[in-house]
């Protein structure tokens, strides 16, 4: 093929038609698919999420459903003053624009106050690390009892006037007392000397009498009393 036959076919009209034509079929194949794209995600078409905040659940389902959205529990939560079933957070947010269909994740609050276990403190820790480690846990504290034995040191827990041990189940909304060492010894213990002193007490003695132990000196004998 020489110069003049090669030009003549870039020149030629029936290559530029099938040039022509195949441009049309790809510009028409890109504009149907932005087309379909655009019907199908509903392009342009936007919907304002509708504050379903503190609703019931079966109210707020409905009011969703009519604006195209769907609805979804996510959480639980607890709010005393409100009722079972309530929404108390809602995704999206209220006034946020989005297409329909979309799905709105809820906590609704539970119908019931959640269930708190005593953790392994009992006779364990000082009443400081014992009451930060309830706080944290989210317990209610109430008024300290105090009972004799070693100062500032957790001897109990109870709900209610009944004992708590590790492991039990008590409400968030239950005040927990705690049971606390005074440093002090039970008043009603202590040793009774023969010539009427009063000293320390220890139950590991038993009672003696003047002619025992020494050999009749009463000068270092005594005797153990417990109560009154």
């Amino acid at each position: 093929m020489n110069g003049r036959d090669f030009i003549g076919k870039i020149c030629s009209k029936r290559l530029w038609l099938n040039i022509l034509g195949m441009l049309l079929v790809v510009v028409a194949l890109i504009v149907g698919v932005y087309i379909a794209i655009g019907i199908y995600t509903h392009h342009g078409e936007e919907i304002e999420i509708p504050d379903i905040r503190h609703m019931q659940f079966f109210d707020a389902e409905h009011i969703l459903d009519a604006a195209g959205l769907t609805i979804q529990v996510s959480d639980t939560g607890y709010v005393r003053t409100l009722p079972a079933d309530c929404i108390l957070e809602q995704s999206p947010v209220p006034g946020r624009k989005v297409k329909e269909g979309r799905t709105v994740y809820v906590v609704i609050n539970s119908s019931s106050s959640p269930m708190l276990t005593i953790p392994d403190i009992i006779d364990n820790c000082s009443y400081r690390e014992a009451r930060a480690k309830l706080t944290a846990m989210g317990f209610k504290v109430g008024p300290t009892e105090y009972i004799p034995g070693e100062k500032d040191w957790l001897y109990g827990l109870k709900h209610k006037g009944v004992l708590l041990h590790s492991g039990s189940k008590v409400s968030v909304d239950d005040v927990i007392v705690m049971q606390v060492g005074d440093g002090l010894r039970d008043e009603n213990d202590s040793i009774v000397y023969l010539d009427g002193g009063v000293g320390v007490d220890n139950d590991d003695f038993t009672p003696v009498s003047p002619d025992e132990g020494d050999g009749g000196d009463d000068e270092d004998d005594f005797e153990v009393v417990t109560g009154p």
